[in-house]
């Protein structure tokens, strides 16, 4: 609200900016809770192992999660094999990174890890990280 300190009456022409500023605010909390929650939206049970390197995964990091259906993601979206190199350098160039974060689920055989990323190598891609759930000690 603009208030008038001048004994005439006048329109104030200012513009009210707290309730933008108020809506802006929501939304940037909105967004900071719900970020984190986007990158995981894929259900994996990850192998576990000792932490070595803590990583938070974020969306300006090329990710690649592998199910135990065989059904291959990059971010949220579904590709097939053939594929996700065309759109691993898409992403590479976009997001201006290298590394190429492997999650593959607990349950897959190793035999088709290994067929996977020798297929990633192949084609271009030899920075991968492997990503793992922490171990807890007991």
């Amino acid at each position: 609200m603009g208030f008038n300190l001048n004994k005439k009456k006048s329109m104030v022409s200012d513009i009210n900016v707290t309730p933008f500023v108020d809506v802006v605010l929501v939304l940037l909390v909105i967004f900071m809770i719900t970020a984190p929650f986007l990158l995981n939206g894929i259900q994996l049970e990850l192998p576990r192992t000792k932490e070595v390197n803590r990583m938070n995964l974020t969306a300006t990091q090329v990710i690649l999660s592998y199910t135990r259906t065989d059904e291959i993601f990059i971010g949220q979206d579904k590709y097939l094999k053939n594929e996700i190199l065309e759109v691993i350098r898409n992403q590479f160039r976009e997001k201006k990174t290298n590394i190429l974060f492997f999650r593959a689920d607990y349950g897959i055989r190793y035999g088709n890890v290994a067929k996977l990323i020798s297929h990633l190598k192949r084609g271009g891609v030899s920075n991968i990280a492997l990503v793992t759930e922490t171990e807890d000690d007991k």
